[in-house]
């Protein structure tokens, strides 16, 4: 090998470990910023995230796709595709789940997608497990660190924790939460801060009980409705952004729902 070629191999070498370092440099700083001593234990999750790993999705996913995450309001979207169509998404809720567990998963749930948007769920949990409103941003900024840290050019929709009547008690803690992550989301053109809290709250302020299942906590089809129509306008309003694919048709649908909202 000449003397050339071996210091242009040694160049490219230093320029990869370099890049490796930085990109685990990042990985610590973000893990090492999570308050995980105040949540529950990630392993608890780790049934239904091996279900979901196994799933057609993950065999097959859609190219781009929009990956769905968050806990049980998310998981129990069951008109999820159909609601979002004709946007790509991939479910990826997995009941019970925290702000943390997204972060301790997202390598397995949600990264090897390769999605060209995340559509994120979480708090509404943790702030019932007792977590404070800042350490539910720390663990936010965790998982945004993570998720660009690898897709550096992924779109981040994070939709607010919503209010419901079995957790009322709560609200002040999750409208705190509410306000930490709508400000995070000015920080970065990559994301986006969904308000879906305000559509579902009656003239007095509190949650409307027609948009509630009994246990006054998960959604029905009217409160799903609430989040379609604050969702597809956001996602359409970036549509060139998310590569979206599909006939201009298909498109002109979604636009005919209404007025676009978020950033």
């Amino acid at each position: 090998m000449s003397a050339w070629r071996r210091r242009t191999l040694q160049q490219a070498l230093r320029v990869v470990c370099l890049g490796v370092a930085m990109a685990v440099a990042v990985h610590v700083a973000a893990a090492e910023r999570l308050p995980q001593g105040k949540y529950p234990d990630p392993a608890r999750m780790e049934a239904e995230v091996a279900a979901l790993e196994a799933d057609a999705y993950a065999v097959s996913p859609p190219d781009p796709a929009i990956v769905c995450v968050g806990s049980s309001s998310m998981r129990m979207w069951s008109s999820l595709t159909k609601d979002l169509a004709p946007f790509p998404v991939v479910p990826r809720g997995f009941g019970g789940s925290t702000m943390y567990d997204v972060y301790t998963y997202l390598d397995r749930l949600v990264l090897p997608l390769h999605p060209s948007a995340i559509l994120l769920y979480e708090g509404d949990n943790d702030i019932d497990f007792g977590v404070a409103p800042e350490d539910v941003l720390e663990a936010f900024h965790a998982v945004n660190e993570r998720i660009h840290e690898t897709l550096p050019e992924c779109r981040v929709f994070v939709l607010s924790v919503k209010p419901s009547g079995a957790r009322w008690h709560e609200w002040a803690d999750v409208q705190e939460a509410n306000r930490l992550l709508a400000a995070a989301c000015e920080e970065s053109p990559l994301l986006h801060f969904l308000d879906i809290a305000t559509p579902m709250r009656s003239e007095d302020g509190t949650p409307r009980e027609d948009i509630f299942l009994a246990d006054r906590l998960h959604m029905n089809g009217t409160g799903y409705e609430i989040w379609t129509g604050v969702v597809r306008p956001a996602l359409l309003k970036h549509a060139a952004d998310l590569q979206v694919r599909g006939s201009e048709d298909a498109l002109d649908g979604v636009r005919d729902d209404g007025a676009v909202q978020g950033r």
